[in-house]
């Protein structure tokens, strides 16, 4: 059980990720009011996402492609240096930590990436695959000649067997390879995992498999999970909590039933008016979005779905909304929160 004074697994405060983009000198020419000037372009990829886990809780993040969540996952991975804001692993920010001052934050946050193959090292047998973060993670001799059992344990964990041990990536389906990320990951016993997409690329029925391995393994090693994903059907499948993210910003925060039954942000409610069902008549109507999605080289001013939005108005354009508590522990940031006429049409 969390106390009130346990510190979150995972705590994000206004992350950001900016990434500076080269080009041609005449695509960096820009002319305004001040006269002519060479401009580096700058791709916001995320602007000003906070959230946090606690300890044993499934976070997913959802959105269109492009969104910025994939982003988030390997920002907070430190696969990328975050332009600004902190990401707190167990009360530790390791926002600016340098690759020594990771190495230890590595056995308490591993990652589990879209890819099985890609992910995994192909001249590698699955055996040092799984060892290597661990050996990375172990100094003594003793500890050392007990890896080989230990590796051997964990494959049998996630459904493998000893004999796999000594067999290429390549040698396995999707879905397997899958499960030797995921014992890859578990092999520093760690508290938190970072599932990039994690069964996007896997059939349908492994993907089920996949998730209850993962919800069976959270409730055994009380492990949290930050879940990127573009699936509703397998979100509502994992999750506790649901964060909705668009065009690098957070636009609403909910737990997983709240935000199913009640969508408050015109995104939100979009995403889950178009996801596949099985239902003969949909409870609510289709809400159809028109347009494309704003570049990330050149955000809108004020709220940057309202270019989109069905429900925009002049405020949309003047300022840009904050996620603010619409209770039940919801966080929503659109403008129609203070608007109650306008959020019921």
């Amino acid at each position: 059980m969390t106390t009130q004074t346990e510190a979150p697994m995972l705590e994000v405060r206004d992350l950001q990720m900016h990434f500076q983009i080269g080009g041609g000198i005449l695509d960096r020419l820009k002319l305004d009011s001040k006269g002519l000037r060479l401009e580096r372009p700058v791709v916001h990829a995320v602007n000003g996402v906070s959230f946090s886990i606690k300890r044993g809780e499934i976070m997913a993040l959802v959105g269109e492609s492009g969104c910025g969540k994939s982003t988030v996952a390997k920002t907070i991975a430190r696969i990328y240096k975050p332009t600004q804001g902190e990401v707190l692993v167990e009360g530790e920010d390791i926002a600016n930590h340098g690759f020594a001052e990771m190495l230890p934050i590595r056995s308490k946050m591993q990652m589990i990436f879209q890819d099985p193959y890609a992910s995994l090292n192909p001249r590698q047998k699955v055996r040092d695959i799984v060892a290597e973060p661990l050996l990375e993670q172990t100094r003594g001799a003793a500890e050392r000649r007990e890896v080989p059992a230990r590796i051997e344990k964990l494959l049998a964990r996630v459904g493998l067997n000893a004999e796999h041990a000594g067999r290429y990536p390549h040698q396995f389906s999707g879905g397997q390879r899958q499960r030797i990320g995921i014992a890859r990951a578990l092999s520093v016993t760690p508290g938190l995992i970072v599932a990039d997409e994690p069964v996007s690329a896997l059939d349908v029925s492994i993907q089920a498999q996949i998730l209850n391995l993962m919800k069976d393994l959270r409730d055994e090693f009380g492990l949290s999970y930050l879940f990127i994903s573009h699936d509703l059907s397998v979100v509502h499948h994992i999750a506790d909590w649901v964060g909705v993210m668009y065009l690098g910003f957070m636009v609403e925060n909910a737990p997983r039933d709240v935000l199913f039954a009640r969508p408050r942000h015109p995104y939100t409610r979009a995403l889950l008016s178009a996801a596949p069902s099985i239902k003969a008549k949909r409870d609510k109507e289709e809400i159809q979005l028109k347009g494309e999605v704003p570049s990330a080289l050149d955000l809108p001013s004020g709220c940057c779905f309202r270019t989109r939005c069905p429900f925009a108005w002049e405020r949309c354009a003047r300022e840009r909304p904050q996620l603010q508590d619409a209770g039940e522990g919801h966080s929503v940031a659109c403008h129609l929160i203070d608007e109650p006429e306008r959020d019921s049409q």
